[in-house]
């Protein structure tokens, strides 16, 4: 009868240790995002720096830089909305640096009427903006309208290709164009996946529900010995 108690026991109780060690593990990885969406957007409102030579899209994620050059004709779209003015696009320009780079910049908002006689480019322009490889796709968004020039979500990779540009994106802050073609639309805040807190929770009832069923077939098995016990 003990070996009957002892391996469920053991068994419940193994699970349940497994489950609340996947709880306190994602408590773990939620305080670790938390600290890092804190340097993030600390970082955010740091004075501009130059662009780095090999911007990486883990360590300079939002990094405030300065460039000067010239915003040729490439350019593209990527649909956008904002609150007070309705559906709208990103205007995605490439900016030619002094030292000769091709890089994408977000210069900002742009309603869907404003398309019609755009000018983008400019003469020599300083701007100011922060690194930022957008995660707006996913599998469900539609692919780029070649006939429209539009993307669906900032593709940070798909943009760069279509355009010849480095794989990193500047989302503008301020410039120096005395009348910018579209309305910047600044990185205030740090937007990263963080559902480690509602993983935790989930991992923590079903510990709960591993320990109360444990409880339950062990209260079970003691039940019916007892149950034949009496009708010995």
């Amino acid at each position: 009868m003990l070996k009957q108690i002892l391996i469920p026991a053991i068994f419940g109780l193994v699970g349940t240790a497994i489950l609340v060690n996947l709880g306190v593990w994602q408590l773990s990885r939620a305080e670790e995002k938390a600290a890092l969406i804190a340097e993030m957007e600390a970082r955010i409102f740091q004075p501009p720096v130059s662009l780095p030579d090999t911007p990486d899209p883990d360590h300079d994620r939002y990094l405030p830089v300065e460039v000067t050059g010239s915003f040729v004709a490439d350019h593209s779209f990527a649909m956008a909305a904002q609150r007070a003015q309705g559906p709208g696009f990103h205007l995605i320009s490439v900016l030619e640096t002094d030292q000769g780079r091709r890089i994408m910049v977000d210069r900002g908002f742009l309603p869907e009427a404003a398309r019609t006689g755009l000018a983008v480019e400019s003469g020599p322009v300083t701007l100011a903006g922060n690194l930022h490889w957008p995660r707006d796709a996913n599998d469900y968004t539609p692919e780029f309208d070649a006939g429209r020039n539009l993307f669906f979500a900032r593709d940070v990779g798909q943009m760069a290709a279509l355009l010849n540009a480095e794989e990193m994106l500047v989302v503008l802050r301020r410039t120096s164009e005395p009348m910018p073609p579209a309305t910047p639309v600044p990185v205030y805040e740090v937007r990263l996946p963080d559902n480690h807190l509602g993983y935790a929770v989930q991992w923590f009832l079903m510990a709960i529900a591993w320990l109360g069923m444990t409880v339950f077939f062990l209260w079970r098995i003691t039940r019916q010995r007892d149950q034949g016990s009496d009708r010995k």
